[in-house]
């Protein structure tokens, strides 16, 4: 089923942001992608992923307009 996978994927995903600090910004992206995927096959997203993915994605936001 596409929903387990990709809740086996989410939770691989958060696993590595928490041991991988370095690689934290590409894992943002690819659990960003994987809520866009739940969301494209219509199912519901977790809210505290959607929490997560907007704090990921201000923060990398905040982290580009400090480099300018």
């Amino acid at each position: 089923m596409a929903f387990e996978r990709l809740k086996t994927e989410i939770g691989i995903l958060l696993t590595e942001m928490q041991s991988e600090p370095a690689d934290a910004n590409e894992l943002a992206l690819q659990l960003h992608a994987k809520l866009q995927e739940l969301k494209a096959f219509g199912l519901p997203l977790p809210a505290d992923l959607v929490e997560l993915d907007e704090a990921l994605q201000a923060e990398a936001l905040e982290e580009r307009m400090s480099l300018r």
